[in-house]
């Protein structure tokens, strides 16, 4: 820096605010300065950085999913990358936490302390596991991705609204009687099922709690067996509700094997809007979240509790979705609608 300053005619000091993005330089100044350094071969020093801010610079993610490995799921592989985006234009780095201590196990917290991370989004979790607890009641700031926690920064998809407008689309093409296969029990599926019994009781619709079964997010296999016991009832339902785009394809697999017809016989809407969703014939209707809005969001706000301790407001910040229209939802005629 004091070679790029003598170069530029300028303080070591105006050299550093204008390598650190500060407002009070010039762009002139701005310009020349990096210009300079990019001839120079200028490059920070992570470790003086962080000696001089008491920061590492270094964000940690910590995702935990039991049924899927990570990284490959539709849903949190956008989220994941929004996170990393908004990370990396802020300058910051990306580690994923896990239970490791060098070759002992340990709990999150530890794991944060050691890898020496300013902060942490917890984007996939048991939220009512003691260590992620732990971690959330420490003295490092965490911002967590659809599930709150008083006094914390949650983002969070408008998961009623989405159950919502997926009933009331449904229900204007006439269909009363529905079926539901919902995931597990977390607060996602909390709102999702209040989304769903508040519109059917505001349009009127009648329920029949045999239909409405509870299975498991990301999960064909066992969306197939639930898919096959509510074509087992007396009467069939005009339309199901499945608990995400990829568990659809074992209902579909079940509804084939029926000898049913997607949407001639029984229609049937999704939830996510992953790509695979418009590539299956039909095209099937569900809502789409915004994955990736999700998840730069969640890093936005983390990096603002990092650098901004004493501004920033801990809050649940909404990301809203869109309803994807397609082929999978048939209009009934008067006479099918009972």
């Amino acid at each position: 820096m004091k070679d790029i300053a003598r170069e530029c005619n300028v303080s070591v000091a105006t050299v550093s605010k204008a390598l650190n993005g500060q407002p009070d330089i010039g762009p002139e100044t701005r310009e020349r300065i990096a210009r300079k350094a990019e001839e120079m071969g200028y490059m920070a020093n992570s470790a003086a950085r962080a000696l001089k801010t008491n920061r590492t610079y270094n964000i940690g993610v910590l995702f935990v999913n039991s049924r899927n490995g990570g990284l490959a799921h539709e849903f949190f592989s956008m989220v994941l990358d929004g996170i990393r985006e908004r990370a990396e234009e802020a300058g910051y780095d990306i580690t994923f936490i896990n239970r490791n201590l060098g070759q002992k196990p340990g709990t999150y917290l530890q794991h944060c302390l050691y890898r020496g991370v300013d902060g942490v989004v917890v984007a996939s979790a048991d939220f009512t596991d003691p260590m992620i607890l732990e971690l959330v009641n420490s003295e490092l700031p965490v911002v967590t991705i659809d599930h709150m926690f008083n006094g914390h920064v949650s983002v969070m998809s408008d998961n009623m609204k989405g159950m919502d407008a997926l009933v009331r689309y449904v229900a204007a093409k006439g269909h009363r009687r529905l079926a539901l296969i919902h995931g597990e029990r977390t607060s996602v599926t909390q709102a999702r099922l209040s989304g769903f019994y508040r519109a059917c009781e505001e349009l009127g619709i009648g329920l029949n709690e045999d239909m409405i079964l509870e299975g498991m997010y990301h999960d064909a296999e066992g969306c197939y067996e639930l898919t096959k016991k509510i074509l087992g009832q007396p009467k069939l339902p005009t339309c199901i509700f499945f608990p995400d785009d990829y568990s659809y394809i074992g209902g579909y697999n079940a509804i084939r094997e029926a000898g049913l017809k997607v949407p001639d016989d029984i229609s049937v809407v999704g939830y996510d809007g992953i790509p695979l969703s418009r590539i299956l014939s039909p095209v099937l209707t569900t809502w789409q979240q915004n994955n990736g809005g999700l998840g730069r969001t969640a890093a936005e706000r983390l990096i603002e509790l990092i650098e901004r301790p004493k501004t920033a407001i801990l809050d649940r910040v909404i990301i809203h979705g869109s309803l994807q229209e397609g082929g999978s939802v048939a209009k009934l005629p008067d006479k099918k609608r009972k």
